[in-house]
């Protein structure tokens, strides 16, 4: 287990149980009082600390290395039905986009969402979870041949934004993102868009317009990064923290601003302390957003959405 800078009480207080534990295996001392003091202490500490998160600690939260991407999300919601496709039929197939047909129930769903690594390999090979223009083209085909047969969709949003590099501008990075939010603007399925860890940038948005917008509680949501942001104005990533609170990029600041519809709550410690109750939750949201918006009409689905975002950003003095 990995444990980030405010976590550190933590990790003292569960090496102090598993000390106590190992004294009372090993010898004829008596340690269940003692034990269940430790226990209760973490039990508050843990609390505690989650209660009172601050902006840049739940950005740090979103990264962490132990947090599930979306393959684990469609492989635990999905099980064995999740069929990925590959290929924007273009230039390449785009490992830091995902996509596939997967069922929840009886229920078929397109899935597209951004994919991270795991270890230093993986995240070469899926380019941090960075998308070229293919990857967005890719998304776009799926999107379409969903609404072809009549598929919701439902795209997972976790990325440090979209990749920025020369050979991605040269093929028409800008253009593909503007493309997909066009495109999902006027789909005539639902859009079920979820944000499970980093949601950066137009990176995040040209996956990211949808009926119903779902963001985990530890996850964030904005133009630009913290550090980015820190390193425009203040000429370094010193004052990262400040940005982060500036910014609004949190789960409540974003649904208190109309950006997302619904927080999915995290276990107490984050997405990853407890995976299997956080897939479970999130099945359960997609569902639950499913029915509402089923048995509406393609033009129903168009009006919401294109309803939803021009309001967003309206003021009434």
């Amino acid at each position: 287990m990995e444990y980030l800078d405010f976590e550190l009480p933590i990790k003292e207080l569960e090496e102090q149980l598993e000390k106590c534990v190992i004294i009372g295996a090993e010898s004829d001392v008596d340690v269940s009082q003692t034990c269940k003091q430790i226990e209760k202490k973490l039990a508050q500490t843990k609390k505690d600390i989650y209660k009172n998160l601050t902006a840049w600690q739940r950005v740090q939260l979103s990264r962490h290395p132990n947090r599930p991407y979306t393959l684990d999300y469609i492989n635990a919601i999905c099980g064995n039905t999740f069929l990925e496709l590959h290929g924007d039929r273009n230039v390449k197939d785009d490992k830091a986009m995902i996509g596939g047909l997967g069922k929840i129930g009886d229920q078929s769903y397109m899935f597209i969402g951004q994919q991270k690594g795991y270890n230093t390999k993986t995240r070469q090979y899926r380019n941090f979870g960075m998308a070229n223009p293919e990857g967005y083209r890719k998304a776009l085909r799926l999107m379409k041949s969903a609404e072809k047969f009549n598929v919701p969709v439902i795209t997972i949003i976790d990325t440090p934004g979209a990749y920025p590099g020369l050979e991605a501008e040269e093929r028409g990075q800008g253009e593909a993102i503007a493309r997909n939010i066009l495109e999902m603007t006027r789909l005539k399925v639902p859009i079920i868009v979820l944000i499970i860890g980093e949601g950066a940038s137009g990176g995040a948005l040209g996956i990211g317009v949808g009926n119903k917008v779902l963001m985990l509680e530890n996850a964030w949501y904005s133009v630009i990064s913290p550090e980015n942001c820190s390193s425009i104005l203040w000429r370094s990533w010193e004052q990262k923290e400040i940005a982060a609170e500036a910014l609004k990029l949190t789960a409540k600041d974003s649904l208190k601003l109309k950006v997302i519809d619904e927080i999915i709550k995290e276990p107490l410690g984050g997405a990853h302390a407890n995976r299997a109750q956080t897939f479970e939750t999130v099945k359960e949201a997609i569902v639950a957003s499913f029915e509402e918006l089923k048995n509406l009409s393609p033009e129903e689905l168009v009006d919401n959405r294109m309803n939803k975002y021009s309001e967003m950003g309206v003021f009434k003095g």
